[in-house]
């Protein structure tokens, strides 16, 4: 399983959830574990990354450039490692961390050519994980949810930034999202992601049932 434990997706997925679930399943067992979540919108670090969601750099977030955002999502983790988590992954402690460097990889590697994408992906591993001296993650858990449930599931949950209604630049372009959902399908299999299908082709599964799969999948 590894230290570092990674459950991504694109937005509404239930990342949230099924961090929360399989942290508190872990404690159970009795194992030694922290729960993390990126962006970490409590930290000064941020404060970049929230401007870029609320649409100061460019309203249309497949125009803004992948590169100085990524940068800006980077020092976020730097700055929570240091500050906070780096002393319990270095004591051995299992770290679940709801998003990670690879949220990067779904959302703004979804604004290039095909072409463009490996070079984005080893340009962006080799500032995180070598310049930053970051961790890599053991295991990348993908939550697929499609698109169209995304969206649905997104019309009654507020901003996590500002506690309102008003949609970040992702959340408010559902053509985006369906570039970033196809994205992150295609780098899951790149990169050896375990996928966890959220719906079946008529309904949404629920987070029991999600969480059972996931259970089975990675940890019996």
């Amino acid at each position: 399983m590894g230290k570092l434990i990674v459950i991504e997706g694109t937005d509404s997925s239930g990342k949230e959830t099924q961090t929360k679930k399989i942290y508190e399943r872990l404690l159970v067992e009795g194992k030694l574990c922290k729960k993390i979540s990126f962006p970490n919108y409590d930290s000064d670090a941020s404060a970049p990354v929230k401007m870029y969601l609320a649409g100061k750099f460019g309203k249309d977030a497949d125009k803004i450039n992948p590169y100085p955002i990524s940068t800006m999502y980077a020092i976020d983790r730097y700055a929570s490692f240091k500050e906070d988590w780096g002393k319990d992954y270095n004591s051995d402690k299992i770290i679940i961390s709801d998003r990670y460097t690879t949220s990067n990889i779904v959302h703004q590697a979804a604004k290039l050519e095909d072409s463009e994408k490996e070079g984005y992906i080893l340009w962006l591993e080799d500032l995180e994980y070598n310049k930053m001296e970051l961790p890599k993650p053991d295991l990348v858990l993908f939550l697929n949810m499609p698109t169209e449930k995304a969206c649905a599931l997104m019309e009654t949950r507020n901003n996590k930034i500002t506690g309102g209604e008003a949609k970040d630049i992702h959340e408010k372009d559902e053509a985006y999202l369906k570039k970033a959902h196809a994205n992150a399908c295609e780098v899951a299999k790149k990169l050896g992601w375990v996928e966890i299908m959220c719906a079946t082709a008529t309904e949404l599964k629920t987070k029991k049932q999600i969480h059972k799969e996931i259970l089975k999948t990675v940890f019996y």
